[in-house]
């Protein structure tokens, strides 16, 4: 009878991703998430099998929670103002592992080598945009944002906004809180 692993699954996947999100791609090495997760190689393998698949998994939960977050702020607050609010997290989260996008950063760092987590980030990053432009009908629909805005639109220019708003964070955080400011004030003006 094989031996019941000791270690809960998920919570490595969620230690993993905090790792990669922070060091990227090729800036984690094998001992970094030997050490981190605390497994040694054979256990490593065991469980995930490959560097690119713990990879895979953890981004795949980062594109899970960012999701969650907005879909939960939607319920409570209402389409329009969840967009308001989440430019106004990102700078304001101090318990990430980094302001930037795992997403995106993950498309960044390995699109140039045609590397299949690229093109799981590509998608994951379409879905978000898929998210966005659905937050803005159902707002759209609530009379908060003009008939004659395109919500596909409104979601490109959107996505773009809190991707360079992110990049903003990691570099000056003061800068990043009044351009987090603008975008929510801009939101008010699609009517």
């Amino acid at each position: 009878m094989p031996r019941k692993p000791s270690y809960d699954r998920e919570d490595l996947i969620r230690r993993a991703k905090d790792v990669f999100w922070k060091q990227g791609w090729a800036g984690t090495s094998m001992k970094d998430l030997e050490r981190e997760l605390n497994l040694k190689p054979g256990s490593f393998y065991a469980a995930f099998g490959s560097k690119d698949a713990l990879y895979g998994l953890a981004l795949e939960r980062y594109s899970q929670e960012s999701s969650q977050v907005f879909q939960t702020l939607a319920r409570e607050i209402g389409p329009l103002n969840a967009l308001k609010e989440m430019p106004k997290r990102i700078v304001c989260t101090d318990d990430s592992a980094s302001k930037a996008c795992m997403i995106s950063k993950t498309f960044l760092e390995l699109s140039r080598q045609g590397h299949d987590l690229a093109d799981q980030a590509a998608e994951m990053l379409r879905k978000k945009e898929g998210l966005f432009a659905d937050l803005f009908a159902q707002a759209q629909d609530a009379g908060q944002i003009g008939q004659s805005r395109d919500p596909k639109r409104l979601a490109r220019r959107y996505q773009s906004d809190l991707l360079g708003l992110r990049v903003t964070a990691e570099r000056s955080p003061e800068d990043a809180q009044e351009i987090a400011e603008d975008i929510a004030a801009d939101l008010d003006r699609l009517l």
